[in-house]
């Protein structure tokens, strides 16, 4: 982990499980394709250690955690402190049990003297078309990252590569290691 980064964007495989059924619901381990990771695992990753001194990061949180405070706990584990954030309205249809989450929240946070450009952009509430595919973010998201949050990028747990970007991620090139030196 020789690199630092000025902008990190994580959306860590928080350990989620989904309720069925009606009177006698339970809880069920979902399928997504990818390993997921306790809260203490993920708030004792290394994150500060590939943070340059003032950095910025998006951290993606599911609406239920978000409600307990976990993303924000994450990213003052990892350093950070939360300045604003997003709700990425997927422009689902509710169905089945009411209430039920159409929406993500991305937590914007600094590091240090890190200043975003404008403070008009946070907190904006966007209607992003993106991939049906469980956890696909929307590209105009990290286009938007782009151009308020200066290189060098890394996204963390990406599904795919970006050019211009440092990835790790189960199903990324994984150009970067979250494993501390031994």
């Amino acid at each position: 982990m020789s690199r630092l980064y000025r902008t990190i964007l994580a959306d860590p495989p928080w350990p989620i499980g989904w309720h069925g059924g009606g009177k006698g619901r339970h809880y069920t381990r979902p399928t997504l394709g990818y390993p997921t990771m306790s809260l203490e695992q993920i708030a004792a990753l290394p994150i500060a250690e590939i943070a340059e001194d003032d950095a910025a990061l998006f951290l993606w949180v599911t609406a239920a955690l978000n409600r307990e405070g976990v993303g924000v706990r994450v990213a003052r584990a990892w350093g950070f402190v939360p300045v604003g954030e997003f709700i990425w309205d997927k422009g689902m249809r509710i169905a089945g049990n009411f209430p039920r989450s159409c929406h993500e929240v991305v937590l914007v946070c600094r590091r240090g003297g890190f200043r975003f450009p404008s403070p008009s952009w946070v907190g904006s509430v966007q209607r992003w078309t993106g991939s049906s595919r469980h956890s696909a973010k929307p590209e105009a998201f990290i286009d938007l990252v782009e151009q308020v949050s200066p290189p060098p990028y890394v996204e963390l747990f990406a599904r795919r590569h970006r050019l211009g970007w440092d990835v790790h991620g189960f199903e990324s090139a994984q150009t970067v290691s979250l494993e501390s030196p031994a």
